[in-house]
């Protein structure tokens, strides 16, 4: 194998990506990954050259010599390097598939407060009363 781990740093105070890093540990039989969630204070040092609004919109992988691919290009990335999701990595190679792929992951990272983020995120956190008509 002989090459270095991707880094992948993610929202640690997100449930879906926080889900989303227990699968792919569960998958990553090789260690082809080390996870960082971007909250590490040793982020900022580490990638200069990735804005810290950046980190905060999509998921961040970085390779050999800062190679760096971000949202669905990261997903791809990993994909890549895992034996189950060899397949669906060619899949990205249908013609307009990474497109696709980008507009998907943009309306997820969008929504993900509806989709297992409340906490953090702050949906479903009103206070009792907040939200309702008056009667």
């Amino acid at each position: 194998m002989g090459r270095r781990p991707l880094m992948v740093v993610y929202d640690g105070e997100c449930a879906l990506c926080n889900r989303f890093v227990r699968l792919l540990r569960r998958w990553d039989r090789r260690n082809e990954f080390e996870l960082l969630p971007f909250q590490d204070p040793s982020v900022p040092r580490r990638f200069p050259w990735i804005p810290a609004e950046a980190f905060q919109e999509a998921l961040q992988v970085i390779g050999e010599e800062g190679r760096t691919w971000a949202g669905a290009r990261g997903v791809e990335e990993i994909l890549r390097r895992l034996p189950p999701g060899r397949f669906l990595s060619y899949l990205f190679h249908l013609p307009f598939a990474r497109r696709v792929a980008s507009a998907v992951y943009r309306r997820v990272a969008e929504n993900r407060r509806r989709l297992g983020c409340a906490e953090h995120c702050g949906f479903g956190t009103a206070e009792p009363g907040e939200g309702e008509e008056a009667r």
